[in-house]
């Protein structure tokens, strides 16, 4: 299966490119790089972290944890990396032994039908792993399904009400939710290191990454110039076809996204954020594009800031101290990930241990 997978890598690149926007030069990158390189680690790795592990040991008693099965596993994706979603949460829970109800986003039936197809072409066992499609009533009807675990990634409000349930059945749920990531900038940090690391961080895949970072917080003796290398960095950008193995940026999803990112940014400069790029969809694209756009003179009371922005858009605000840096970072109902970057490691630990985050 893997063999075949990474056979087809470029077929899968081009319709992730064709049903999500992504630029083809980066779906090429995740599909054939990132993705099936976890693929193989998983193979390679899973005999070794399924081991039974001794967790005390005396001379009358060894006490061990030992991992079995648990069973039925609906994993539900979204849409923006949808053959690497599917290797996140098919490819473990099948190595671990459970069998997997697959749920592709409706955004993406297509990449869905040639994983599929790729799946059932090896003789696996009938039932070890199926496909549904559709939309959010039909992965609700699966989780409500005779299921032992619920594998989900999308958004809060839906991973909330999965929670719910999976607590009501009495099953087991990982979920990865929303995120509104904070990145912290220390006045040590080495901006001509850092920029290109940011601008990934933010509008790679068009800003549609729920680990993305989505609030940059900067040292105030720093901030014009991490302003400025970023708007250089935004403009060496081209934005365009997807498919077309120039493009930089492609475009959104589809046009709800583009709307509800209006809606994000007007809010944001109707109380009185500045523009320093973007924040318009490009004169020459028909669909769902939106220029990578950087806010300066951000509060706090903004949609940017408190809500999750799935698009490229990156608000900046300054900060003077660690303390208000760390406030800042924490004020935002998200907690799935963080950045720091400094130059001082005792700063970075301590930081680290003060950030509300999944993963810093």
């Amino acid at each position: 299966i893997y063999e075949e997978f990474k056979a087809r890598r470029d077929e899968i690149a081009l319709l992730t490119a064709r049903e999500t926007g992504m630029a083809l030069k980066e779906s090429r990158a995740a599909v054939g790089g990132r993705h099936l390189d976890q693929f193989e680690w998983f193979l390679n790795n899973a005999e070794s972290a399924l081991q039974d592990e001794i967790t005390y040991e005396d001379e009358e008693s060894i006490h061990k944890i030992a991992y079995a099965p648990i069973g039925a596993t609906a994993v539900i994706t979204p849409w923006n990396h949808p053959f690497g979603m599917f290797v996140w949460g098919a490819i473990p829970n099948l190595l671990a032994g459970n069998t997997v109800i697959f749920k592709i986003s409706e955004e993406c039936p297509l990449v869905g039908k040639l994983i599929e197809e790729i799946m059932l072409g090896h003789q696996l066992p009938m039932g070890v792993f199926s496909e549904i499609y559709g939309a959010g009533d039909v992965g609700w009807k699966l989780a409500n399904d005779n299921i032992n675990l619920i594998w989900f990634t999308g958004s809060t409000k839906t991973g909330h009400e999965l929670y719910k349930l999976a607590g009501e059945k009495f099953i087991k749920s990982v979920l990865e939710l929303g995120g509104s990531n904070p990145g912290i900038v220390f006045e040590d940090a080495n901006i001509g290191e850092i920029t290109s690391k940011i601008y990934s961080k933010r509008f790679k895949i068009n800003g549609q990454t729920c680990d993305a970072l989505k609030r940059l917080i900067v040292h105030h003796s720093l901030f014009d110039e991490v302003v400025e290398k970023l708007k250089n960095e935004v403009e060496s950008k081209k934005v365009g076809d997807p498919e077309n193995q120039e493009t930089d940026i492609g475009s959104l999803v589809a046009k709800r996204q583009l709307i509800l990112l209006e809606g994000q940014v007007k809010d944001a400069v109707d109380k009185g954020a500045k523009i320093i790029i973007g924040g318009k969809r490009p004169d020459n694209l028909q669909g769902a594009f939106y220029a990578s756009t950087i806010l300066t003179n951000v509060t706090t009371d903004m949609r940017v800031w408190r809500e999750e922005v799935f698009g490229p858009v990156l608000p900046i605000i300054s900060f003077e101290n660690e303390d208000e840096a760390v406030r800042l970072a924490n004020n935002t109902n998200y907690g799935l990930g963080a950045l720091v970057f400094t130059a001082d490691k005792e700063r970075a630990e301590r930081v680290v241990r003060k950030i509300e985050a999944g993963t810093v």
